[in-house]
Formats: structure tokens, C-alpha cells, sequence
């Protein structure tokens, strides 16, 4: 007798099963529970997309839009933004939306805006813009849609005006323009079936969560900064098999900082580079928590945090296949092992102090929601039994009648085997051998193999059998017991099946009702794991706490640049000094690759990190209000910008000029050497000129140039507001030695020859050119190298005499003119102007 066991689909299940009996209660203890005994298996995720609506009506701003990575609807309350929609902007470039959904009949403001985002060429992320009626986004209508939508978080057994209620809790109802942003995103969503495209059309758009955001107190900084600081730096993947799929990061600041153990520890991270924060009090909590993390006796607990941050998996995208009834076996085991993992982390940070408000904060928000979720799981899901079987099964004594169906299951292989027995006892003599099989979907069969005999298919009948089908040389048959069989014990695999897909659904439909702790286990653990990575990078490279002040300057003992430290064996560390009154504009010279890009950098960094709640690379910082960082150092030059090079450097220090106010920081570096040196020159001191008009409201501004006039010609007055820098270099014979130290005063050499020389110049070219430099510093005439020699000239005259005296004059046919042309004044210029023989313009 053999047993046949086939895949088979499930069926409606006949009879529900309380869970309630399956859990234990919220245990109160703090005794963990034992992980899942199988690892799940890993999945590459898709990239998520953003999906966006937008509304702006006489000077207020109304956003929302929906992440597929988390399934969660993101709002902005109703905030001012003026006409040239920089909010807007600010918040499109931080999103990067696939699709921006708004209204059609639109201010002519935002209309002109997104008409010319959509008319950008040359942008291949450009999003796409899509129109709806104005009657979709009507106040009472969005409010309909949004009341009328259900939502998985919510309780199934809350009445409407419950519902309400919650809802109100979450959403800004008293923020029109973001109610009607939020409705018509709801309609979007429900017309375009957003990553539900092949389901049933009973089946909606999965909304796992409400989440606010806002950009009050951010640091303006463009994409310029944050390309010539490195904030990020995106690679091609040097992996043959990921060069389809996307980037890598490279060296930039997001690169070294991101020790993060889990993937929204990462995408925190990255957010938080986007928006650094004027919030003093926001970036003080995040220093607190880091320098708890950075006392030596609390080592074994950030070892025990991140081991628990490991196993914190994506949920969002486990509910989100809850709510469509995908949920695999490797969901099941993730979800666990973040629950048990989000426990430990809340037994962990109740043990630490209570004073640091995120410890708290976990604590608390860490319900006994996850002891119910967990026990949840461990008392029903069979782990091992659904990796084998490659489905949801359930554990023994879970369900009596489940339990009772897969005892007869195991014990039917002996029990075919005896009636196999009793069969082959009424079959044919001719028959050696039999048994009967089950088959799921099709009942008990009995097989017999088939004999020389049977030829055709009337061969195959036998008296007292119903003939079914031949299969592998072995002919298969209903009989009287096969058929009692089948009445008896019916289709057993399937029944279980249905059975345990049922109660797989109950579990789903409790577990989404207590999303909202998930929810809040995403979100903090993340805020706990970025910082933890921020602590790790501060012990590992002796950064230091930075302070804050109201007043306006900034003040750094040592400081490093964190990723030039990394790559070069030495790294000479420098002050930063810039007060409220004395020198707030910083020009800094010396000769190239003497370090003044560098430094510029690291005061930009070191601010930078400052204003993202970490620790930086320096002895002590101070830094003051800051409001914003421009910068002009590098050019990001783009065929489809269609400006030259100059031109976009203008624009970089054209925003600087129009936005930075006496609390931002402006870093330029050589500004003018795209052009002409006089006008450059010109344009750089009247940029200076500009800020020091404004005296104490005057931007802290450190500048490095070449431009040696503009100290030796003074154009710039006698202030305090200015103070000269320049970086020191010794002269040793022909080398030149770099110090990389800053100190006061100005450079009045270039030492272009010296770096020439390290940059592998001919030895001939730099003479040359050092002899061309030293007369035109003088006034004195450049002459030619390369004219021809006195004799080669000698003979030329000697060749054009007796060109002439061959002619003869008589003759009408000799052209004097054509001879004068063609062969005298070329000659005659090569003489006069050996430097420029083919400029006969003088001569003419």
C-alpha cells in the first residue's frame, strides 16, 4: 500500500473556532519567549513608490500621500506657503513622489509650478502629474469618503460614531485644504488600485496607518550642498547581479554614520539627513540618549539592544499581505521574532533610566498587545510543520476536531494497507498485487498494476469496479469499500486545510486589530536603532558632544572632517571661530591642495552633524542658530541644465545672496575663476560687499579664493566683520611642504609652480611658464620662444630677391599685385612679427 499526498485548494471553511481560548492572556511578567526554532528565509523587497496630493488655496498648503513600502498615509496640517512654493518644493525633493495628484482647477500659481515640473526635459524621475474634477476633492465629500473607508487598524466591533471619534483622534479634520488633499488621494488610490491591480475589485488599497509629518524648524539646504558635502553619494553596484536593480551608497557622511541593525533604522536615518532641525530641543534628546549609550558601563546593554534590533523585520509589509490574505509561512516566523525582539526591547529600556524620554517612551507604547500578538502565534502556528508542509498549519490541541482529523490522517497509511488485503482477496487471481491510495480532491482509489493482458480499454473493465483512469501502467478503480471509505472519512487533507485557513484569517483579522502597537514598535525601535548607530560612530572615532546657543557664531576646537580622517593617514585638525561681531566673513588663501576646500567642508559637516542630533569630530563645538547652509564649491555641470558652467555657479551663490540670513551658514570656494579675472574678481568683492552692508545681520561666510588683489587692491573695507585666514605652507628649496594648519593672515603666492610639479608637468612646461608669470608680474613684454633664427631669416630675404629679380617686368602677363601678396607680405610679416607671422593686419 502506498500513501499519496497532492497540493489540493482550499474551500470555504464550515465552522469558526474562538482564538480567544488558543492565547494566553497578556502575561505581565518580563520573561521573554523563546524565539521560533527555523530562521525565515529573506526576501528582496520592492522599491517603494510615493504617491502624492497637493492643494494650495491663497497661501496655505495642503499635502498627503501614500507610501506602497509601509502602506501608510502621510499628512501635512494645513501650513503658509507663499506664492513661489518653496514648502512645496522642499517637501517634493525630500519624497521624490512617483505621482502628484491635484485638483484641476488650481490657483495659477501651483498651476505654472507643476506645469513646469512636468515640462522638465532631461529629468528621468520627473513625477507624473495627474488632474482630477474639483468635485472630487470637496470638503464634505473627502470627509464622507474618509469616514465610509474601513480601515484594518481599526476595531470591527467599533459603532460610526466610534469610528469617528478614533479617526478624528488621528486625522486633522479642523485642516481643510489637507482633508481635501487627503480625499482625493483616497480617490486616486481607489481608481488606479495601487499595488492591488490583480486582485478582486471587493479587495481595496491596504491603509495600515496615519502618520503626520512636518517640516517646521528644518535647515534650508539645497541638493548642491548636500552633493558637495557628501551628505550621499550614490554607486552603481560593482555586483554583476545587482547592476539591473539599483545603486549602492558610496563614501559620503550617510555611508559611515548608517551602523543601523534593521531597514527602518535606515530609512530614519536617511530622514533625518534630509531634515536637519533648528529644534533645540528635539536634537538635546537625541544627544542624551547617545551619551547614555557612550558610557562605558552601559557597553553590554547597546550589545543586547542591537542583537534584538536584528530581528526586527518589515512589518508593514506582513500586514499588508494580511489584509490581501497573502501571508506566507517566512511572514508568520518575521512577525514573531519582531514581536519577541520588540519585548525584550521594552523589558531592556525598563530597566534604564526614566529620565531619558525615549526609554520612556518605549515602555509605555510597548503594550501588553505584543504578549497577546506573541502568544498569539506561538500557541497556534506550527512552525516546523509549515516549513515542511510549505503552508499555515496549526499546532496539536488547538482545535479538537483538526486534531482528530490528522490522527486518522497518520493512521490511515495501516489502515489502506488492511483494506488493500481484503480486497486482493476478491480481485482476480490473475491480479498478483493491490492498494488503495488517497488522493485529495479525488477520495480513496483502488490501484492494481496492469497486466500483459489488458490492451484496450474494454480490457480494463472488472466486474464489481468502476474504472477511473490508468496512470503510469497502473489502472485505478472505485469499489464498494473505496466508496464507503470516501462516505466515511470524506476528503480529509482538504477539510484540515480549510480548517487551519480558517482560523490563519481569525489570527490575521486580531493581529490587525492590534496594528497599531506594530506600529509604534516600527517607529521607535528605528528612532533606537539610528541612535544607537550614532553612539557606535562616536566611540569608534572620539567624537564629541556638541553644545547649542541662541547666539549667532560658531565655535569649534579641532575639528575634523569625518570622511577625509577615514581615508588619509594623518589628519591635521583645525578651529572654526566665527562670532556674533567679529569675524562673521572668513577669507581664507594659500596655495592649491594646501587643505582650504577641505576646511570649508569640515565646517559644513561639523554644523551639519550638529544639526542632526549626533556627535562630531572635534575636541568641543558650539554652534549657533542656523537656518540654513549654502554653499558654493563644486559645480554640478548637466547637458540638460543647458548653463554653462559659470552660469550655474552664479546661481548657487545667487541663492546664497537672495536666502541666507544673518543665522546661516555660506561656504564658497573660488567663486570667479570661470571667467574673465578682472570680472570675477569684481563679482566676488561685490558679493562681500553686499553682506558686509548689512553689518551684524551679515551671514557667517567662509570663502576661499586665489584672487590675492582683492587684499592687495583692498576692496574690501577695514572691518572687524572680515577676517583673513590662510593655511600654512613652508618653502624648502624647490618643495614645497604643506602644514594643512590655519592660521591668521593672507597668501600672497600662489606656489603654482610647486603644485604643477606634483601634478606631473614637464619640468619645461613649468619653467616656461614661470618665466611668462614673472613678466607680466612685472610689466615687462612677453616674447616669443619660437621665432626663427637670424640666419633662417637671412636666407628667406636672400630667396624673396631673387624671386623678384627673375620677374620680368616687361612681360604684361606677370600679375605684380598676385606677387606682392602671395609672396612679399608673408615674408615680410614672418620678419617683422616672428611671434605671430599669420597677423599681417598691422602690415595691411
Amino acid at each position: 500500500m502506498r500513501y499519496v499526498q497532492q497540493k489540493c485548494p482550499s474551500s470555504p471553511a464550515t465552522q469558526l473556532l474562538e482564538l480567544a481560548r488558543m492565547s494566553t492572556t497578556a502575561s505581565l511578567n518580563t520573561h521573554c519567549l523563546p524565539p521560533p526554532p527555523v530562521p525565515e528565509q529573506e526576501e528582496e523587497q520592492e522599491q517603494p513608490q510615493i504617491y502624492m496630493c497637493v492643494l494650495w488655496y491663497v497661501g496655505q498648503l495642503g499635502i498627503t500621500y501614500y507610501d506602497t513600502g509601509d502602506c501608510s498615509v502621510h499628512f501635512m496640517p494645513d501650513m503658509p506657503d507663499n506664492e513661489d512654493l518653496k514648502l512645496l518644493q522642499k517637501v517634493i525633493d525630500e519624497v521624490l513622489p512617483r505621482c502628484i495628484v491635484t485638483s484641476a482647477k488650481q490657483d495659477h500659481n501651483i498651476a505654472k509650478f507643476l506645469t513646469n515640473m512636468g515640462a522638465a526635459t532631461g529629468d528621468v524621475d520627473k513625477p507624473e502629474i495627474v488632474l482630477f474634477p474639483n468635485i472630487d476633492f470637496g470638503l464634505e465629500v473627502s470627509k464622507q469618503r474618509i469616514l465610509s473607508r474601513q480601515f484594518p487598524f481599526i476595531p470591527s466591533h467599533m459603532t460610526a460614531t466610534e469610528k469617528i471619534l478614533y479617526l478624528s483622534s488621528i486625522i486633522p479634520f479642523e485642516s481643510p485644504l489637507m482633508v481635501r488633499a487627503l480625499g482625493g488621494l483616497l480617490k486616486f488610490l481607489d481608481r488606479r488600485r495601487i499595488g492591488v491591480e490583480l486582485e478582486d475589485s471587493t479587495i481595496g488599497v491596504p491603509i495600515l496607518a496615519f502618520k503626520k509629518f512636518v517640516l517646521m524648524d528644518i535647515v534650508n539646504m539645497d541638493q548642491d550642498t548636500y552633493c558637495v558635502l557628501q551628505i550621499f553619494k550614490s554607486e552603481v553596484h560593482p555586483s554583476v547581479y545587482k547592476l539591473a536593480s539599483g545603486l549602492k551608497e558610496g563614501l559620503s557622511l550617510y555611508g559611515i554614520l548608517n551602523r543601523c541593525r534593521c531597514k527602518w533604522g535606515e530609512k530614519l536615518m536617511r530622514l533625518w539627513l534630509m531634515r536637519p532641525t533648528r529644534n533645540l530641543t528635539q536634537l538635546n534628546k537625541r544627544l542624551d540618549v547617545i551619551q547614555f549609550f557612550l558610557l562605558a558601563q552601559n557597553h553590554e546593554t547597546v550589545l543586547t539592544l542591537q542583537d534584538c534590533l536584528k530581528n526586527i523585520k518589515n512589518v508593514p509589509q506582513i500586514l499588508r499581505r494580511m489584509t490581501l490574505s497573502h501571508t506566507k509561512v517566512s511572514d508568520w516566523q518575521a512577525l514573531y521574532k519582531t514581536v519577541y525582539s520588540a519585548v525584550c526591547l521594552r523589558d531592556t529600556c525598563r530597566s534604564l533610566p526614566s529620565s531619558i524620554e525615549l526609554f520612556q517612551t518605549i515602555s509605555q507604547v510597548f503594550t501588553d498587545d505584543l504578549h497577546y500578538i506573541a502568544s498569539l502565534i506561538s500557541k497556534v502556528v506550527d512552525f516546523e510543520g509549515s516549513i515542511s508542509e510549505n503552508r499555515f498549519t496549526v499546532r496539536p490541541n488547538v482545535d479538537s476536531t483538526i486534531d482528530e482529523k490528522k490522527r486518522k490522517l497518520m493512521g490511515l497509511s495501516d489502515f489502506l494497507t488492511e483494506v488493500a488485503r481484503k480486497e486482493l482477496e476478491t480481485l482476480d487471481n490473475r491480479i498478483p498485487s493491490c492498494c488503495v491510495i488517497y488522493i485529495p480532491l479525488i477520495g480513496f482509489l483502488l490501484s492494481i498494476p496492469r497486466l500483459p493482458t489488458m490492451l484496450d480499454k474494454s480490457d480494463f473493465e472488472i466486474e464489481g469496479l468502476d474504472f477511473m483512469f490508468l496512470s503510469e501502467d497502473k489502472l485505478h478503480y472505485r469499489s464498494a469499500r473505496t466508496k464507503e471509505l470516501d462516505s466515511i472519512l470524506g476528503d480529509l487533507h482538504c477539510e484540515i486545510r480549510d480548517q487551519e485557513t480558517l482560523i490563519m484569517h481569525q489570527m490575521q483579522t486580531k493581529i490587525l486589530e492590534k496594528s497599531a502597537v506594530l506600529n509604534n514598535v516600527i517607529e521607535y525601535t528605528a528612532h533606537l536603532d539610528v541612535l544607537l548607530a550614532l553612539a557606535v560612530m562616536a566611540r569608534e572615532n572620539s567624537y564629541s558632544r556638541p553644545c547649542f546657543t541662541h547666539r549667532h557664531g560658531i565655535y569649534i576646537k579641532d575639528g575634523r572632517h569625518p570622511l577625509m580622517e577615514l581615508c588619509a593617514k594623518t589628519f591635521v585638525p583645525n578651529p572654526v571661530n566665527s562670532g556674533e561681531a567679529n569675524g562673521r566673513i572668513k577669507i581664507l588663501t594659500g596655495p592649491n591642495s594646501s587643505g582650504k576646500s577641505v576646511y570649508l567642508k569640515m565646517v559644513g559637516l561639523i554644523t551639519f552633524m550638529a544639526l542632526i542630533g549626533s556627535y562630531v569630530p572635534a575636541a568641543e563645538a558650539e554652534i549657533g542658530a542656523v537656518d540654513g547652509i549654502y554653499t558654493r564649491i563644486h559645480s554640478r555641470e548637466s547637458v540638460s541644465l543647458g548653463l554653462s558652467t559659470f552660469m550655474i555657479d552664479l546661481n548657487q551663490v545667487a541663492k546664497a545672496v537672495n536666502n541666507a540670513t544673518e543665522r546661516s551658514l555660506v561656504l564658497i570656494d573660488e567663486f570667479g575663476k570661470g571667467t574673465n579675472t578682472v570680472d570675477g574678481l569684481s563679482l566676488l568683492a561685490a558679493v562681500l560687499r553686499h553682506w558686509l552692508n548689512q553689518g551684524t545681520q551679515c551671514p557667517q561666510v567662509f570663502v576661499s579664493t586665489n584672487f590675492h588683489s582683492l587684499v592687495q587692491l583692498k576692496l574690501l573695507p577695514d572691518t572687524p566683520l572680515v577676517q583673513y585666514l590662510t593655511m600654512e605652507t613652508h618653502q624648502d628649496g624647490d618643495e614645497l611642504i604643506f602644514f594643512y594648519q590655519l592660521k591668521e593672515g593672507v597668501s600672497t603666492v600662489s606656489h603654482a609652480a610647486n603644485i604643477a610639479a606634483l601634478a606631473g608637468m614637464p619640468p619645461k612646461v613649468i619653467a616656461r611658464g614661470m618665466e611668462v608669470s614673472e613678466l607680466i608680474r612685472n610689466g615687462k613684454p612677453v616674447r616669443c620662444i619660437d621665432h626663427p633664427s637670424k640666419g633662417n631669416q637671412l636666407e628667406r630675404c636672400k630667396s624673396l630677391v631673387e624671386k623678384f629679380l627673375c620677374l620680368d617686368l616687361d612681360d604684361p602677363h606677370v600679375d605684380l599685385e598676385k606677387f606682392m601678396s602671395q609672396e612679399v607680405l608673408p615674408s615680410a610679416a614672418s620678419i617683422l612679427y616672428p611671434c605671430n607671422p599669420r597677423n599681417m593686419d598691422y602690415m595691411l
